[in-house]
């Protein structure tokens, strides 16, 4: 325990004078009791009160005003409290596959709603940054707490006709993870990387294992929704009214890896993420903090009521209330 005013605490020298105060005014009571009859005459006239019924009120005003004295001095507690502090990348696939329709509404559409699942579960003091990606990356929305922003990207997400950069992505995804400042203890706050798209590489400059081997690094777990099936296909209109049909079927291999190699989490389909596992994970490696509160009202709340408790006792007792 601490204590936001410590010289206050000099006030307590008022509780040891307090109670010699009441021992001098007892024993003055005695003897001005012995004045107008004689001692031996006087248990005769009044029934001594057990001791402890003589000295229990006092005791318990004098631990009121103890405790009263205490809370001028602003007295705080030490607890440990679960940190609020943690950062969730999103990473959705907008290439030119996640256009396929073998998924309702789209593989884009179901890639949109369960990303904003997570948004709308985000707990309290968290952080969550977006990242888009095709044959590049784009960070369209930095770590925020800012999940109007965050929902308003997620929403806007639409396929174009470009490739996938899968492993550059999930690169600069723990780049952003990084990003993030430090505990004030020195330590990196924990993050995850959660990955929406339909597997395969067709385009970028990171292999796999590099991408891996920089989440394992930084200690970043990269979970992995596969959206999409077997059966995949994007249709792309040609000159002349005609009509491409492109066979695009779900890739998993590289999302399982980065999940299995990285701690991470895979859901195979938007219908099977978790959203409680994903956060339950991730505050698991949140940790704890030292916070200080104040407990000035608890003291100063417990110091009337030993006084009122005390006065009470003696009414009954001595019909006085010391």
């Amino acid at each position: 325990m601490s204590f936001a005013a410590p010289s206050l605490l000099v006030l307590l020298a008022v509780v040891p004078v307090a109670a010699a105060a009441y021992l001098l005014y007892d024993r003055w009571r005695a003897h001005r009791a012995a004045r107008w009859a004689s001692p031996v005459l006087l248990e005769n006239m009044v029934a001594r009160p057990p001791s402890w019924r003589r000295y229990l009120p006092p005791a318990l005003l004098l631990a009121g005003l103890t405790l009263l004295l205490v809370g001028f001095a602003r007295p705080q507690a030490t607890h440990l409290v679960k940190r609020q502090d943690a950062t969730v990348v999103l990473v959705i696939d907008v290439s030119g596959s996640m256009a396929a329709t073998d998924v309702q509404p789209s593989r884009i559409g179901a890639a949109r709603a369960a990303a904003l699942r997570l948004v709308d579960a985000l707990p309290h003091g968290y952080r969550m940054s977006v990242i888009l990606f095709s044959d590049h990356s784009a960070v369209v929305a930095p770590p925020t707490q800012d999940l109007m922003r965050v929902r308003a990207v997620i929403q806007g997400a639409r396929p174009g006709p470009q490739g996938t950069a899968l492993a550059d992505a999930v690169w600069h995804g723990v780049d952003v993870a990084q990003t993030v400042r430090r505990a004030p203890n020195g330590k990196r706050l924990p993050a995850v990387i959660v990955v929406f798209s339909d597997g395969g590489i067709t385009a970028g400059q990171i292999s796999p294992s590099q991408a891996i081997a920089k989440a394992q690094r930084a200690r970043v777990p990269v979970s992995a929704v596969v959206i999409g099936t077997s059966s995949g296909i994007v249709r792309q209109p040609l000159q002349g009214g005609l009509e491409e049909q492109i066979q695009v079927p779900v890739e998993p291999i590289f999302m399982q890896a980065f999940a299995r190699q990285t701690g991470g989490r895979l859901y195979n389909g938007a219908g099977a993420l978790d959203v409680r596992g994903i956060y339950q994970q991730l505050g698991s490696r949140v940790g704890k903090e030292r916070k200080k509160i104040e407990i000035t009202a608890a003291a100063a709340g417990g110091g009337i009521a030993f006084m009122l408790i005390g006065a009470a006792l003696s009414g009954l007792w001595f019909r006085r209330f010391v």
